[in-house]
């Protein structure tokens, strides 16, 4: 059965990609070290550093088979697909929010590369979903936990 479809920027696909190369090429060896050194001390019914070796490596083979998954589904959004004029994954945003009287800027991408924190919100939040197919001077609401916000559409750059 095929997952469902992740979009993504080239910059994430890159990241999910470095960190899957990481994960199996560097982890998995340090935490077989780990492991190895552990067996070492002898008794394992007792050994901490034994189990939160094996607890670890549960962790990271569970990531890397999370990431093959997304990258297995992922679909890199190219710039050639759509009008440079409207708001789509892989935008950059500035918009001005009318509720709180001031500037911001969104990077809209995929759900997997989301990070509110580094101004990445998803396609799929309510305010992406907002703003995907609009253009400058814009104005659109938003219905969110903190009530109903508006934001107009000042600038969008493909990045």
């Amino acid at each position: 059965m095929e997952g469902k479809k992740r979009l993504l920027t080239y910059e994430g696909l890159k990241a999910l990609e470095d960190e899957l190369e990481d994960l199996k090429v560097v982890k998995r060896k340090e935490v077989a070290n780990k492991i190895k050194e552990a067996r070492e001390q002898g008794d394992l019914s007792e050994n901490a550093e034994y189990d939160a070796a094996k607890d670890e490596q549960r962790d990271i083979e569970a990531r890397i088979d999370e990431l093959e998954a997304i990258l297995k589904n992922a679909e890199v959004v190219v710039d050639d697909d759509f009008d440079a004029d409207q708001i789509n994954v892989g935008s950059t945003v500035k918009v001005y929010d009318i509720t709180y009287d001031e500037e911001m800027e969104f990077k809209i991408v995929g759900s997997t590369e989301a990070n509110s924190l580094e101004g990445k919100i998803s396609n799929e939040s309510p305010v992406g979903q907002a703003l995907i197919g609009k253009k400058v001077n814009d104005v659109v609401n938003v219905e969110t936990q903190a009530g109903e916000m508006q934001y107009k559409v000042l600038q969008i750059e493909r990045t």
